[in-house]
């Protein structure tokens, strides 16, 4: 496994650069519906986590190359996010490790698997800035896509997209929740496209502004998200309404981010947006079938048999 210390020399350049965050998932699920304000018996699982880490890696299962550039801390959760990220396939030489503690994800599932409650600690996110982008800046580039997650800093933000906009790559942004898609509503324009803009409804209504359509701020396909209720896409020239498939919640935590790396390995290999989207609402129903952030089975042919 490459670590984030230092430089393995060449790279081939990757189809899809992802700068977002990592840290580490503790999920707790009790065994039966848990009773308030007491200690229930369950299970606690500790694995790599963080909207852009989760879609890299998925990203690489899919088979689809590609880098990622954040930051974790130099500790041991840093170790098992890197050790973890690198063995999935994912380069992992931009990932800078810092003094602030590995970001952490702690969330409370009921027995069903659906989520509860949750309390992120992005602090080694938020130390990411415009110094690690320059760093990746060949990387983007050379890439087909870049992957923008909400989480991080405006500085940070602003440089990797108007970065990959200077060079012609095209932007998918998940801005992640309705605070951070509020503090970045102002970037969205005509100087700085999306390919993509992929979220729920409350985000999307976070990120409008005098209620003008989002599809005339720059937005090439608008992907509105709605969990078991499906999705709808949007372009100028169609909008089309998407069905879930059938699955059996085993825990619902990265299905998301799941659903957009699906999208993402589509439309590179030639898929419309519609099709691209079907893709990822079969991944998305794999992975919430799973206890695992990340299936660790998840392939492109396990994916296509469900379509």
């Amino acid at each position: 496994m490459v670590g984030a210390t230092g430089g393995t020399g060449v790279h081939a350049p990757a189809r899809v650069v992802v700068v977002g965050g990592s840290n580490v998932d503790v999920l707790a699920r009790p065994r039966v519906a848990a009773l308030p304000a007491t200690s229930n018996p369950g299970e606690v699982t500790v694995t790599a986590g963080g909207v852009g880490r989760n879609i890299a890696e998925n990203l690489a299962r899919l088979g689809t190359t590609v880098r990622l550039v954040s930051v974790v801390g130099s500790d041991f959760h840093g170790d098992l996010v890197l050790e973890a990220t690198g063995d999935a396939g994912v380069d992992v030489d931009l990932v800078r490790r810092g003094l602030t503690p590995t970001g952490t994800y702690v969330a409370l599932l009921d027995a069903e698997g659906e989520l509860v409650s949750a309390v992120s600690d992005m602090a080694a996110t938020a130390s990411l800035g415009e110094a690690d982008v320059q760093l990746a800046g060949e990387a983007i580039a050379a890439a087909d896509l870049v992957v923008l997650d909400g989480n991080l800093p405006t500085d940070a933000l602003v440089a990797a997209w108007e970065s990959a906009v200077a060079a012609g790559v095209g932007v998918v942004l998940d801005p992640v929740s309705v605070p951070k898609a509020a503090a970045i509503r102002h970037l969205l324009g005509q100087e700085r496209p999306l390919a993509l803009l992929s979220a729920g409804s409350t985000e999307l209504d976070a990120l409008a502004l005098d209620g003008g359509s989002l599809l005339d701020r720059g937005v090439s396909v608008l992907w509105e998200r709605a969990g078991a209720a499906g999705s709808l896409l949007r372009t100028h020239q169609e909008s089309v309404e998407l069905t879930s498939l059938p699955a059996t919640v085993a825990d619902v935590t990265g299905a998301g981010d799941a659903m957009l790396a699906a999208y993402c390995h589509a439309v590179l290999g030639g898929s419309t947006p519609a099709e691209a989207a079907r893709y990822g609402h079969a991944a998305a129903a794999l992975t919430v079938g799973s206890r695992h952030t990340v299936r660790p089975d998840l392939t492109d042919a396990t994916v296509r048999s469900l379509l």
